[in-house]
Parts: C-alpha cells; structure tokens; sequence
C-alpha cells in the first residue's frame, strides 16, 4: 500500500508541468508578480468490506488512473498504467445502500448549493452533476432493480446528497401444488 501510496505522490507531482486547462489560474498581485495556482487535485478512496466478506475499493475525485490496454475492443486486456488523468469535473464518493423497503444513494458533495446541483434519471441509470463554476462534480450510479424510479425524493444537507427509492413491491404468489406420481 505504501508503495502505491508513493506512486500516486509522484504522479501528483508530474502533474505540475502539465495540468489541464480548466484546472489552471494565472493573475497579478497587487505588487505586480504573476502567480499561477493549479487545482484543486482530489484523489481519495474508500475501502469497504462487502457481505461475501471481500474488500472492495473505490476511489473519488477528479485524478483517474490511465489504463493502458492492449487487444481488439471487445477484448481488451490491461497491460499498465500510463500516468494518471486528471479532470475538471470531481467524482464524488457515493454508496448504494439497499435496506428492506428502500434504495437510498449518498454522495458527498461539498461547497455547492443545492439549486446547482442537476439530477437524471433514466432507466437504470442516475447522473449526477453540478452547475457550480468552481466545483464541479458529476458521477454515473447504475440503480438496483428493486428500486422504484417513480417514487423518487432526494435532500441536499451540509454537503450530503440523499437520494431515496422505494423498493419495488413484488407480489408473491402462493404457488400451485405438484402432484407426485
């Protein structure tokens, strides 16, 4: 972990000597000298034990690892990494919590104000995103089945997004009796 740990440092580092467009300001001071400030950088991740008992990790923010692959699109095999790529736009961490009559989505998403956030719904699949000029999220959640899109509410609270669902009532049949011959 370490190791990785120091990787990502020194490809934070690579990134001063050439960071994306949207991620760099330049102005003057009032004495006259030019400053040149690059950010913000968010790299994180979550680590979680799931019910089969295996880690899982995720990470967030606007730094994405560059696979680098190698075979025909529909066969690709990850052969190594090639720097990391930065965005403007975060990911913001998000977890998918299915209780026993509801699906509820929760994304930190710090700094922004409620009516700059922008949701989508559609089919299986909710957008996140935000309209504020200086943070920007956006994340893609893939909704359970069970969760009902027509029941949907969502709240904004000190930087936590809540999206909730109702679960899908599934009408459970009696069954019918098998004679044995």
């Amino acid at each position: 972990m370490q190791e990785e740990m120091e990787r990502i440092f020194n490809q934070f580092n690579e990134v001063n000597y050439n960071p994306p467009k949207e991620l760099v300001r330049e102005y003057r001071t009032q004495d006259g000298n030019k400053v040149r400030e690059i950010g913000p950088i968010v790299f994180g991740y979550s680590m979680t034990i799931g019910p089969d008992g295996r880690p899982t990790i995720r990470e967030f923010g606007n730094v994405k690892r560059n696979k680098l692959l190698q075979g025909n699109d529909s066969a690709n095999t990850i052969v190594g990494e090639v720097g990391p790529r930065i965005r403007g736009e975060r990911e913001p961490l998000a977890d998918v919590n299915l209780a026993e009559k509801e699906v509820k989505v929760i994304l930190e998403m710090p700094g922004v104000k409620k009516e700059d956030i922008k949701l989508s719904l559609s089919e299986n699949t909710l957008e996140i995103y935000t309209s504020d000029a200086q943070r920007k999220y956006r994340k893609t959640i893939e909704i359970p089945p069970e969760a009902d899109t027509e029941t949907t509410k969502s709240t904004y609270t000190n930087g936590i997004l809540e999206i909730t669902f109702s679960k899908k009532s599934i009408p459970r049949t009696k069954g019918r009796e098998i004679n044995i011959e």
